[in-house]
This record gives C-alpha cells, structure tokens and sequence, in this order.
C-alpha cells in the first residue's frame, strides 16, 4: 500500500521524537491501560499441576483483554498484532527474568488478503465483494468458512538466548488462535465449541530442557475471577454482616460458606488466556525448587494513524518496545497503589519495586479504608508499622515454604513483587470438597481449601499441620480455584499477624472477611488448560 507523503514523513519524525514513556494490569485498573484493553493483563496463575498425568509440571496461566462480551460481534477478540506478550520467570530470587516466553499474533484475511467475496447480482453480471462478517458458515465445514484467522509464534529466551518454540516432533514454529465463541451456529453439535477449540492444545519441545515436553494453549475462555465488582469499587456497598462474614441467612452454598451468597458479575463475561504446562525442571536451576513468575504486556513506542486506513495498515507502529501492563499477585494495582502511580507501576520492572513502592505495601491504605467504612467509629485496621507482614506475602516470600533461600557465600534473594512458588510441595488434588476444614495440612485432603495457604497462618506463624492449611494454594503461587478476593481482604486487615491489641479485628483468627462471591476448584476442569470453555455469543435459536 503506498501511503499519503505526509503519513509517512510523520511517521518517521514521531519515531524519533517521542519520549521514551513506560508508562501505562487487572481488570481496568491504571488509567493508560483502559485505552488498549487488548494489552490489558487480568490475572496471572502459577501452580503445581494437579492433574495426575502433569505431576511435576508447572502451570502458568496470563489472561488478557477484560471483560468480554460473548455477544461482542462481528470482530469479536482478537490479540494485538502489533504488541508482545510476555510469561517471566524468575529461577534465582534476584527479581530479573530469566527465562521468557514471548507471545506475537498475526491476524490474516481470508483469500490472498482480499477477504471472502460472495458474488452479488445478477449470474451474468455479478460482482465479487467482500464479507463483513468473520465467518460465513459453520467453522467446522470444509473449505473453511472463516474470514479473519489468527495465528502466533512464541520464542523462549534464556541465558540471553532466543530461540523459537515449535510443536513436538516436527519444525513448526506457527501456532493457531481459536476462534471466539460466536454461538451455536458457527460451532454446531454437543459440545461444538469445546471440541474445536481442544484441536488447539499444542504439545511442544522446550528449549534447552532435552526430552521433556510441555503444553501449550492460547485462546477465549470463560472469565476465571470472581468478585463483587460493582459494589466493591463503590466503598464496598454491602451490609457489615456479608463483608465479616457473620450472617449465614439466605446464603446457602456448598461447604457452610453461607455468607458466600452474591452471584458472581463477570460469570457471563469471557477473557483471552495464554496458558503453558512446563516440567518444573526446565524452569528451577541449580537444584533449587522455587520459581517467582509475571506476565507483561509492550507496544511500540512510536504509533502514528494512517490516514486512509487499511486492514492490514491502520497504523504504523515502529520504535522499541515500551511495557504497558504487569501482573503477578492479585490486586495489587487495583488496591494498594495510588493512583499517581498505576500507570509508573505497569510500565516497572520488578527489580525497581523497593525503590518506587515500597510505601504502597508498609504503609497500605485499603486497610483504614475498610475500617473507616466498617469499624463503627473504632480502629479496626492493623496498626504495626511497617507491615512486614504484607511484606513477605507480597515482596520476599514465606520463609519455609516459598521464600527464594541465600545459597551459601551467594547473593541474597531480592525483595520485588512477583508471585513465588515451591515446585516441591505436593500439588493439593481438586477433589470435591471445598470446605477448608476438612483438609488435613498434610496434601491428603479431599479438596482445595478456597483460601488457599490462608490458614497456614497460626498467631503470625506458619503451621503446615494446622486445620485447613492448605500450602498448594494463594499466596504459594495461585490456582483458578483461590479466592484471591476474600484472602487478600483477611491478609490486608492483618489475618498474616499475630493476635494483639494493635491488630484487633483478628483477636482470636474468629472473623473472616469475604466480598460475598466464593470462588472454588469446582468451578473450574481438572486438567490442561483447566480454565472453563468462553460463554457463547448466542445459543442457536434467535435468542
């Protein structure tokens, strides 16, 4: 495409002029971000695998572009070509990557580029013009119907090298995107959809790590938070009794969390997820066990807007990457930084967390937010300063279970916000009981505990043995089935302390706090890639 002289002449000055800006992950929660959802990160997951056919795998799950609407037609969701995608881990505690998986999408129209064409008019006259739609029949039948598919490529850097990760056994390195879930129509049969998109599930060759094999997916699945999302963003809008947890009226559910009774907002919502399943020893090194992982998410530096805008030139975008999205712990942007800094935090390299947000994490503000909305006139936030405490939750690890160790004569682990996981600890099975009083702290329960490795937590010291500890969960790394909401609320308010006059709402470790929205394992597969086929577009009868 020959573009207008002036296009190109701004081009290339804004390329060289712009400033070198990082600034701009979860759910809508800096304000530059809200300007390019598809870069938007929503959740990050890192778990020991508990299907037993993965034992000793490593999951790691990034979810991007928020709040889908199953119904959002005829471009649906598609990633940004122009952006890269990013899983990081961390193998020596010193807050700096060093293994990457790096995610590029490449979206092509149908026919050469030229899109479907139907032949319009009469037989003898006709005219060929394109499709304004992204399928024009089943996308099971034969030729494919589809107009737009999309594809990536994925390269694994390590040790300062790149190398590109290609489908087990063969030498391709191109992967497939499914298609969203337009509906019943487009993907007809039981279970249409979910058999489509399984074609998907990639078994792959991991570079560097000889003879092992790992799994990979990317593609539209169902929305995996649960929150009160709504409310909670309007100075918590609910009654006292739901948000400490001491009204059981009304509020059945499965394992006595009777308070847990509010329907969860984005359960009819979809998100775009990019999911790998690698043997933790292509991941740990040096014989150590813990792994500390995010996810990102960069565009170009330099964007300017073509004038007479193509499909395959909307814009022309050039210069370095700039880092406009980070995730790993739950929330964090969402309620521990300021709003001066969500934007400075997402376009932030963990190595610089002490230096620009420290206060943010000894100093929290959610905590006296919450009592000034629920304590009835009495202090009932923490008042032990600095909260070391949200410390070792969030910056350095629990020492014991996934704190990184100093090796002898070696460097000591850093201090940066990254969830940490103990690749050694048995992974707790899904089972079919989600009452955490019923696991045994011991990996033999017969479910996950919903608050994860919450309970672990006995007068401010850590107990496996304790009744409904459970060590496979948040914040040992985080599985669909956590009830980040509810844990981050308890850790926030001071559940991680030691019982005190100076943190008075858990006196006794009598009180949980909760958003009303349970989240559980049984909510999501046993298995790769465990989250939930997306919410359809629309059901096949017109309605």
């Amino acid at each position: 495409m020959k573009l207008p002289r002036a296009f190109v002449w701004w081009t290339v000055g804004a390329l060289v002029a712009l400033p070198a800006i990082a600034q701009a992950s979860s759910h809508r929660e800096a304000p530059f971000v809200t300007k390019s959802p598809k870069v938007d990160g929503t959740d990050f997951y890192m778990f020991n695998s508990y299907d037993p056919a993965d034992a000793g795998n490593v999951v790691l799950i990034a979810n991007y572009l928020p709040l889908q609407d199953a119904y959002g037609g005829p471009n649906y969701f598609s990633l940004d070509p122009e952006a890269m995608y990013e899983i990081d881990v961390d193998n020596t505690g010193q807050c700096t990557s060093n293994i990457a998986f790096q995610f590029q999408f490449q979206n092509t129209l149908a026919n050469g580029g030229k899109g479907l064409l139907l032949p319009i008019g009469p037989p003898d006259a006709s005219v060929e013009v394109a499709v304004p739609l992204i399928n024009i029949g089943p996308i099971t039948a034969t030729p494919s119907p589809l107009n737009v598919s999309e594809t990536y490529t994925v390269n694994m850097v390590s040790g300062g090298t790149t190398t590109p990760i290609n489908i087990h056994g063969t030498t391709t390195t191109t992967f497939t995107k499914p298609t969203d879930n337009i509906g019943v129509k487009s993907f007809p049969g039981v279970n249409g959809y979910a058999n489509y998109a399984a074609q998907f599930v990639y078994t792959i060759d991991i570079p560097g790590c000889t003879g092992k094999t790992g799994k990979m997916f990317v593609g539209q699945r169902a929305e995996s938070f649960a929150v009160n999302l709504g409310p909670t963003f309007d100075l918590v809008d609910a009654p006292p009794t739901i948000v400490t947890g001491a009204s059981a009226v009304g509020c059945p559910n499965p394992g006595g969390h009777t308070y847990d009774c509010v329907p969860n907002p984005l359960a009819s919502k979809n998100i775009t997820s990019i999911e790998l399943d690698i043997p933790a020893s292509c991941l740990t090194t040096g014989g150590g066990t813990i792994v500390g992982g995010w996810t990102s998410a960069y565009l170009h530096q330099g964007r300017v807007l073509n004038p007479t805008a193509s499909y395959t030139v909307p814009a022309a975008e050039g210069g370095p990457f700039v880092e406009v999205s980070r995730l790993s712990n739950p929330l964090i942007n969402e309620v521990i930084i300021g709003v001066p800094d969500k934007d400075k935090w997402n376009g932030s390299a963990p190595a610089d967390d002490v230096k620009n947000f420290a206060n943010y994490v000894e100093y929290p503000t959610l905590p006296e937010l919450i009592s000034i909305l629920f304590g009835g006139g009495a202090e009932i936030a923490p008042q032990d300063f600095p909260r070391k405490d949200l410390v070792t939750a969030f910056l350095t690890g629990i020492p014991g279970v996934n704190a990184f160790p100093t090796p002898d004569g070696g460097t000591p682990p850093a201090t940066c916000e990254m969830l940490r996981l103990n690749t050694a600890l048995p992974a707790t099975p899904a089972g079919t009981t989600f009452d955490c009083s019923v696991n045994n702290g011991s990996g033999g329960s017969t479910g996950q505990c919903y608050l994860g490795a919450a309970l672990c937590a006995v007068n401010g010291n850590v107990t496996p043995a304790g009744a409904g500890c459970d060590l496979g969960g948040y914040p040992n790394g985080r599985r669909p089935g956590d009830d980040v909401v509810d844990i981050a609320l308890d850790v926030t308010m001071g559940f991680l302390l030691p019982a005190t006059a100076s943190n008075p709402l858990y006196d006794g470790k009598v009180t949980e706090l909760t958003d009303g929205v349970w989240q559980n394992a049984g909510q999501f597969a046993t298995s790769f890639p465990y989250l939930k086929t997306p919410t359809q577009g629309a059901n096949g009868n017109g309605t």
